[in-house]
Protein backbone atom coordinates (compact mmCIF):
# COMPACT_ATOMS: atom_id res chain seq x y z
CA UNK A 1 0.00 0.00 0.00
CA UNK A 2 1.78 3.22 -0.78
CA UNK A 3 0.29 6.82 0.03
CA UNK A 4 0.97 9.65 -1.80
CA UNK A 5 1.72 12.63 -0.14
CA UNK A 6 -0.82 15.74 -0.49
CA UNK A 7 1.89 18.03 -1.74
CA UNK A 8 2.41 15.61 -5.01
CA UNK A 9 0.59 14.41 -7.66
CA UNK A 10 2.18 11.27 -10.09
CA UNK A 11 3.33 7.82 -8.64
CA UNK A 12 6.90 7.97 -7.96
CA UNK A 13 9.62 8.48 -10.91
CA UNK A 14 12.39 5.84 -11.84
CA UNK A 15 14.79 8.38 -10.97
CA UNK A 16 13.27 9.10 -7.46
CA UNK A 17 15.58 8.55 -4.66
CA UNK A 18 14.40 5.04 -2.77
CA UNK A 19 14.99 5.07 0.87
CA UNK A 20 14.05 2.11 2.89
CA UNK A 21 12.11 2.69 6.23
CA UNK A 22 11.61 -0.13 9.14
CA UNK A 23 8.60 -1.11 11.14
CA UNK A 24 9.13 -0.86 14.56
CA UNK A 25 5.44 -0.61 16.64
CA UNK A 26 1.96 -0.75 14.64
CA UNK A 27 2.01 2.34 12.43
CA UNK A 28 5.33 3.75 13.39
CA UNK A 29 8.45 3.62 10.31
CA UNK A 30 11.73 4.65 10.66
CA UNK A 31 14.15 6.11 8.31
CA UNK A 32 18.17 5.66 8.73
CA UNK A 33 19.65 8.81 8.30
CA UNK A 34 23.13 10.82 8.69
CA UNK A 35 22.99 14.32 10.51
CA UNK A 36 26.32 15.93 9.54
CA UNK A 37 28.38 16.45 12.39
CA UNK A 38 26.93 13.79 14.44
CA UNK A 39 26.55 10.55 12.56
CA UNK A 40 23.96 7.71 11.97
CA UNK A 41 20.28 8.69 13.36
CA UNK A 42 17.34 6.61 13.43
CA UNK A 43 14.31 9.18 12.32
CA UNK A 44 11.01 8.57 13.35
CA UNK A 45 8.60 9.16 10.19
CA UNK A 46 6.03 11.55 11.31
CA UNK A 47 3.77 13.46 8.80
CA UNK A 48 2.09 15.08 11.42
CA UNK A 49 5.11 16.82 12.54
CA UNK A 50 6.16 19.93 11.62
CA UNK A 51 9.44 20.21 12.41
CA UNK A 52 12.47 18.10 12.22
CA UNK A 53 12.90 17.09 16.22
CA UNK A 54 16.33 16.00 18.13
CA UNK A 55 17.06 15.81 21.64
CA UNK A 56 19.10 18.06 23.56
CA UNK A 57 22.15 15.72 23.76
CA UNK A 58 22.37 15.36 19.53
CA UNK A 59 22.32 19.31 20.02
CA UNK A 60 25.16 19.37 22.65
CA UNK A 61 27.43 17.06 20.36
CA UNK A 62 25.99 18.98 17.30
CA UNK A 63 27.37 22.09 18.88
CA UNK A 64 30.41 20.96 20.00
CA UNK A 65 31.14 19.92 16.43
CA UNK A 66 30.42 23.61 15.18
CA UNK A 67 27.61 22.14 13.46
CA UNK A 68 24.18 23.88 15.03
CA UNK A 69 23.56 27.65 14.94
CA UNK A 70 20.23 29.25 16.73
CA UNK A 71 17.41 30.24 14.78
CA UNK A 72 14.40 31.23 16.90
CA UNK A 73 12.02 29.88 19.45
CA UNK A 74 8.84 28.72 18.96
CA UNK A 75 5.63 27.67 21.17
CA UNK A 76 4.34 24.33 20.12
CA UNK A 77 1.24 22.55 20.79
CA UNK A 78 1.95 19.04 21.58
CA UNK A 79 0.39 15.99 20.89
CA UNK A 80 -1.47 15.95 24.32
CA UNK A 81 -2.98 19.66 23.35
CA UNK A 82 -0.02 21.05 25.86
CA UNK A 83 2.12 24.21 24.81
CA UNK A 84 5.64 24.03 24.97
CA UNK A 85 8.13 26.70 24.33
CA UNK A 86 11.27 24.98 21.94
CA UNK A 87 14.53 26.20 20.89
CA UNK A 88 14.62 25.77 16.79
CA UNK A 89 18.54 25.15 15.53
CA UNK A 90 19.70 24.65 11.88
CA UNK A 91 21.69 21.91 11.14
CA UNK A 92 24.50 22.23 8.00
CA UNK A 93 22.69 18.55 6.74
CA UNK A 94 20.66 15.83 7.41
CA UNK A 95 21.18 12.27 4.38
CA UNK A 96 18.48 10.30 3.46
CA UNK A 97 20.02 7.77 1.32
CA UNK A 98 21.80 9.55 -1.18
CA UNK A 99 19.42 12.27 -0.62
CA UNK A 100 20.83 15.64 1.51
CA UNK A 101 18.96 18.18 2.72
CA UNK A 102 21.05 21.34 3.92
CA UNK A 103 20.31 23.90 6.24
CA UNK A 104 17.56 21.64 7.98
CA UNK A 105 15.72 23.44 10.98
CA UNK A 106 15.32 21.08 13.72
CA UNK A 107 13.23 21.61 16.93
CA UNK A 108 14.98 20.73 20.13
CA UNK A 109 13.35 18.40 23.08
CA UNK A 110 14.52 17.37 26.13
CA UNK A 111 16.59 14.09 26.36
CA UNK A 112 16.03 10.66 25.23
CA UNK A 113 13.48 12.39 22.98
CA UNK A 114 13.02 10.16 19.75
CA UNK A 115 14.89 12.31 16.83
CA UNK A 116 11.49 13.12 13.88
CA UNK A 117 11.52 13.32 10.82
CA UNK A 118 8.29 15.81 10.48
CA UNK A 119 7.15 17.61 7.34
CA UNK A 120 9.16 20.93 6.53
CA UNK A 121 12.29 18.61 5.81
CA UNK A 122 9.69 16.01 4.32
CA UNK A 123 8.01 18.75 1.95
CA UNK A 124 11.91 19.93 0.46
CA UNK A 125 11.91 16.83 -1.18
CA UNK A 126 8.29 16.40 -2.53
CA UNK A 127 7.07 15.09 -4.53
CA UNK A 128 7.44 11.88 -2.59
CA UNK A 129 5.92 8.76 -1.87
CA UNK A 130 5.63 6.70 1.21
CA UNK A 131 4.94 3.16 0.98
CA UNK A 132 4.20 0.31 3.92
CA UNK A 133 4.43 -2.33 1.88
CA UNK A 134 7.27 -2.91 1.50
CA UNK A 135 8.51 0.02 3.99
CA UNK A 136 9.78 2.61 2.19
CA UNK A 137 10.14 6.44 0.99
CA UNK A 138 10.55 7.53 -2.26
CA UNK A 139 11.77 10.89 -2.39
CA UNK A 140 11.48 12.72 -6.10
CA UNK A 141 13.62 16.16 -5.21
CA UNK A 142 16.68 15.64 -4.09
CA UNK A 143 20.50 17.41 -3.46
CA UNK A 144 22.64 14.73 -4.41
CA UNK A 145 25.86 16.91 -3.87
CA UNK A 146 27.10 16.62 -0.23
CA UNK A 147 27.51 20.09 1.57
CA UNK A 148 31.60 19.76 1.55
CA UNK A 149 31.12 19.28 -2.39
CA UNK A 150 28.97 22.46 -2.73
CA UNK A 151 31.21 24.68 -0.49
CA UNK A 152 34.03 24.02 -2.90
CA UNK A 153 31.52 24.49 -5.59
CA UNK A 154 30.40 27.81 -5.42
CA UNK A 155 27.55 27.16 -8.10
CA UNK A 156 26.24 24.61 -6.74
CA UNK A 157 22.31 24.84 -5.27
CA UNK A 158 22.15 25.54 -1.94
CA UNK A 159 19.37 23.16 -0.95
CA UNK A 160 18.57 26.02 1.53
CA UNK A 161 14.85 25.94 2.39
CA UNK A 162 13.29 29.11 0.48
CA UNK A 163 10.02 28.39 1.62
CA UNK A 164 7.51 31.06 3.41
CA UNK A 165 8.92 31.30 6.91
CA UNK A 166 5.20 30.74 8.12
CA UNK A 167 4.88 27.69 11.02
CA UNK A 168 3.07 25.03 10.56
CA UNK A 169 1.81 22.40 12.46
CA UNK A 170 0.31 24.42 15.12
CA UNK A 171 3.56 26.19 15.65
CA UNK A 172 3.91 29.87 16.65
CA UNK A 173 6.78 32.00 17.27
CA UNK A 174 7.51 32.67 20.81
CA UNK A 175 9.22 35.88 21.96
Amino acid sequence: MAILCALASGSALADDIHVPMHGIAAGTFYVEASVHGFGAVKFLVDTGSGYTAIDTGMLEALQRAGNAEFVKKLEGIMADGSRRVVPVYRVPEIRLGSCHLRDVEVAVFGTGTRPILGMRALSRVAPFTFSTNPPGISLGRCDTVTTAEAEVNHGAPTGRDTTSDALTQGLDEAG
